[in-house]
């Protein structure tokens, strides 16, 4: 038999490929990657592994993928949010954020949020925020897999001072992380109405000569679409379009207010589309049309945004969300089945951000990103499909087990590479330090 470094045993398995869901399943992990996957009596009998774990009343599935985060926010979320998104951003996040944000803000914030992420099964996420350079090295030294995003604006930002400086320290970024095994990174502007054209001009020279990937909120609020439509006499989607933007690699977050020739475009373009049900909701900035976008072929992910969620880094709150919604503004409780808002949060995340060939399902040749979620509790019984299960009835707080590249994370719900007391410390001092109002 063939010597491997683990072997773990659930319950169920939901790859995530063309299998809905193995029964009785095992995935067999060697050096870091997924060496097999498939029913357990047949990987016993052709695996001999170091390490046999068996999660008899478990679902095994790839680690969830968090598409759009702003981590380092998580030391916001006790602000309370007061008007509408451009309201609440002018009067309360960005004042805040020229008061309170630094290196040690974004480095406290983003491990609080990382371990808060394992807890809950994401094994990967997709960051936009200030000092992207320190969100990478917490990465490398936590072995958690991040696409970095370096914002670019037109304005002063506490990571820069002006357009020019935003776009020199992005590429530097690049140049540092391109090639890292665990660390991607790409570039994003904030919004098409935080960055004039000239600079996108030169983003795309850049992103051009790099293949480098993009992400940016878009069509998030109708007064987003007026605007643009008054200054530019056309939609967000397509005078990006026009600008040359579009393309395979680019992330258009929210993606709330569209029209058939919105979606027609961005099927035709290849973008994907990163859906924050929560975030929208809570703000009341829109419903993305997550079922006329994947009947035209777009690619949808899950992300959970920053402050502005209900209050937590929980992907399977937003599959939740997801299939709510959907059900709710189309009057079809079938609109989005529990299985493809799994899909969206793992193998649809994955090819949002670039990785679709490294993590995202349960194949052999991939990455062992993965997690196990236990299924025993009164709420989630009798099960009758897993990922209904997972979605309507588990909590985050049903995740046990969590693998990145082979390495446990999470065993039995404990958090293997944090320490509890300076989370704790974290968590406890965020209201006092950075609440409106609190001293400078």
């Amino acid at each position: 038999m063939q010597p491997i470094d683990l072997l773990i045993e659930a319950r169920w398995a939901l790859p995530m490929d063309d299998v809905a869901v193995l029964e009785h399943a095992a995935v067999a992990i060697d050096g870091g990657r997924i060496v097999g996957v498939g029913a357990a009596n047949a990987l016993t009998g052709r695996f001999a592994p170091r390490e046999r774990l068996v999660r008899s009343s478990h679902v095994l599935l790839p680690g969830l993928v968090n598409a759009h985060t702003h981590a380092a926010m998580s030391l916001f979320r006790h602000v309370p949010i007061r008007g509408p998104l451009m309201q609440w951003l002018n009067e309360t996040i960005w004042p805040l954020e020229r008061r309170c944000v630094n290196t040690q803000f974004v480095r406290s914030g983003t491990r609080l949020a990382m371990a808060e992420m394992l807890s809950a099964g994401i094994t990967c996420f997709a960051d936009m925020y200030f000092f992207p350079e320190e969100v990478a090295r917490l990465a490398r030294e936590l072995h958690l897999r991040v696409v970095v995003g370096a914002p670019v604006v037109d304005a002063r930002t506490p990571w820069a001072a002006d357009a020019d400086e935003h776009l020199d320290r992005a590429a530097r970024l690049w140049d540092e992380y391109r090639g890292d095994p665990l660390i991607l990174p790409c570039f994003a502007p904030h919004s098409p109405y935080a960055v004039r054209r000239e600079t996108f001009v030169r983003l795309r020279r850049l992103i051009d000569q790099l293949d480098a990937p993009l992400m940016m909120h878009l069509h998030e609020t109708q007064t987003e679409v007026r605007d643009s439509l008054a200054a530019h006499g056309a939609r967000p989607l397509a005078w990006l379009g026009d600008e040359g933007l579009l393309r395979p690699g680019f992330s258009a977050v929210h993606m709330n207010w569209l029209t058939e020739d919105d979606i027609d475009l961005a099927a035709r373009t290849g973008i994907s589309v990163v859906h924050c049900p929560q975030s929208n909701q809570r703000l009341g900035s829109g419903i993305c049309p997550v079922g006329a976008l994947a009947d035209a072929g777009v690619n949808v992910a899950l992300g959970t945004d920053g402050a502005a969620n209900v209050g937590a880094l929980d992907l399977l709150a937003e599959a939740r969300a997801a299939c709510l919604l959907a059900s709710l503004s189309t009057h079809d409780p079938q609109a989005l089945a529990a299985i493809d808002a799994l899909r969206m949060a793992t193998l649809g995340g994955a090819q949002a951000i670039g990785l679709a060939r490294e993590i995202g399902s349960l194949t052999a040749g991939k990455a062992a990103d993965l997690i196990a979620v236990d299924l025993s509790a009164p709420a989630c019984l009798p099960v009758g499909e897993p990922a209904d299960a997972l979605v309507f009835a588990a909590g985050r707080d049903a995740v046990t087990d969590v693998w990145v590249n082979g390495r446990a994370m999470v065993r039995e719900r404990r958090l293997l590479a944090f320490d509890a007391p300076e989370l704790a410390g974290i968590a406890r001092d965020a209201p006092a330090r950075f609440a409106p109002g609190a001293a400078a």
